[in-house]
């Protein structure tokens, strides 16, 4: 065995005994977790590699998508596949309950569904060993030592599509390079979004025939038949003829400033309405919490009700609504942006024809953000007071509304293809395994 190859099995000796070390942590933060998300207390068996293989069927492809937003982007990719290949059995993994119950609400029971199991040897050992995938399909930014090698020892060709590596991660990685390089020499393509993300590949080790820059398939995510009809009738049904904009995927100390951004947009549009749509509906409680201390009113969406004209907020505390209910406002601010946490997806507004705003935390969405910005189809803003001058801006000038919307739509419709480029790919691999 080369040197280089036998400091990377220390590492990852040394990378599995600590995640052992910390396993009854792990425990114990799911069992903290399900006191707000109950969820999370249920299936743990999966997380261990512990569940009953009996019914498993087995030589599938394997795809694995963290939470809701990589399953979203990985439901073309795994349509297309079904469609493509419908005698092969599909598993599909996720790491939270939003994820898993979006794989549910998404494809029922068409496709296999568990927890990916913690990067432990025997966890592995046991889910691989209970599924036997032909092929590895992982998506975005997703490197597991112990995994990977699994799939290594097993033939099991692995690969990570619609991936993206962001400068900061990239660093990080370089501080554990001969782990890393290790783990992604059992990969083999990667699929990224951008030239920039693969060249942060390439400089982890990854050899440049296995790199592919095949865009990303967030731009082909269609909207579902009828949405936009349904979110019209809804928005009528809850809203009636109230200007209403949503702000989306909000996390803890953005929802302070969009609070305060509604309660000054009310002083000049008085029945202006705000959907408050939190990235973790399970922080429904908090963010009531916010609104009682700031003496606002709200209806929830599970309270299942009409929201009166004087109400000025309404709570989504629901899972798997959010692109209905941007069907059903005028304007969309994209959260996790106001605060350092990278923002969201922007596209799934945008393909819907609303005006797209979002702030200066961009760097998980960097090259979307700035190609929208570049094609005048959205807004970025710096801080709340900024958010409110172009709401003002946007409510009192409909065609200028319209017209960046439909711009945004465009931009959205120009940039797919992806997803033929990724089957390709993904074709070209199976058919060697025949």
């Amino acid at each position: 065995m080369r040197e280089s190859n036998v400091v990377a099995l220390g590492w990852r000796l040394l990378y599995s005994a600590l995640f052992y070390l910390a396993s009854p942590f792990l425990v114990l933060r799911l069992w903290l977790k399900g006191r707000t998300n109950p969820a999370y207390r249920r299936r743990w068996r999966e997380r261990f590699g512990l569940q009953d293989y009996a019914e498993a069927r087995k030589g599938g492809v394997w795809l694995h998508a963290v939470s809701v937003g990589e399953t979203e982007a990985a439901a073309p990719l795994l349509n297309a596949m079904r469609a493509e290949y419908p005698g092969i059995p599909m598993l599909v993994t996720t790491t939270t309950p939003t994820g898993s119950a979006r794989v549910t609400a998404l494809f029922g029971d068409s496709v296999q569904h568990v927890y990916l199991p913690y990067d432990l040897p025997d966890a592995v050992q046991r889910f691989m060993e209970g599924y036997r995938p032909r092929l590895a399909v992982f998506m975005e930014t997703e490197i597991w030592p112990n995994l990977f090698a699994g799939c290594a020892a097993r033939n099991v060709p692995l690969v990570i599509v619609n991936a993206r590596l962001s400068e900061r991660s990239c660093k990080g990685y370089r501080r554990l390079a001969v782990l890393v390089s290790a783990t992604l020499s059992a990969v083999h393509a990667i699929a990224a979004q951008t030239a920039e993300d693969a060249a942060r590949f390439a400089s982890l080790g990854v050899a440049a025939e296995r790199l592919h820059v095949l865009g990303n398939l967030k731009f082909d995510r269609a909207p579902a038949p009828g949405l936009q009809e349904q979110g019209q009738a809804l928005r009528r049904q809850l809203f009636g003829n109230r200007p209403v904009w949503i702000a989306a995927s909000t996390h803890p100390g953005e929802e302070e400033q969009i609070l305060a951004v509604q309660q000054k947009l009310l002083a000049s549009h008085p029945d202006v309405l705000l959907i408050l749509a939190p990235r973790h509906p399970e922080r429904a409680v908090q963010v009531v919490g916010l609104l009682k201390n700031d003496g606002m009113r709200q209806v929830r969406r599970s309270d299942n009700q009409v929201c009166p004209a004087d109400c000025p907020v309404y709570l989504l505390d629901s899972l798997g609504e959010l692109n209905l209910f941007y069907t059903a406002a005028d304007i969309a601010f994209v959260g996790g942006s106001l605060v350092p946490v990278g923002g969201h997806n922007v596209l799934e507004p945008a393909v819907l024809g609303l005006p797209v705003l979002f702030g200066p935390h961009m760097s998980n969405f960097a090259d979307i953000a700035q190609r929208l910005l570049q094609a005048e189809s959205a807004i970025q803003v710096q801080n709340g007071d900024q958010l409110q001058a172009q709401l003002e801006r946007l409510w009192q000038n409909a065609p200028a509304r319209q017209r960046l919307g439909a711009r945004a739509s465009e931009f959205v419709v120009k940039n797919q293809g992806a997803l033929q480029r990724h089957m390709a790919l993904l074709k070209r691999l199976l058919a060697t395994l025949k």
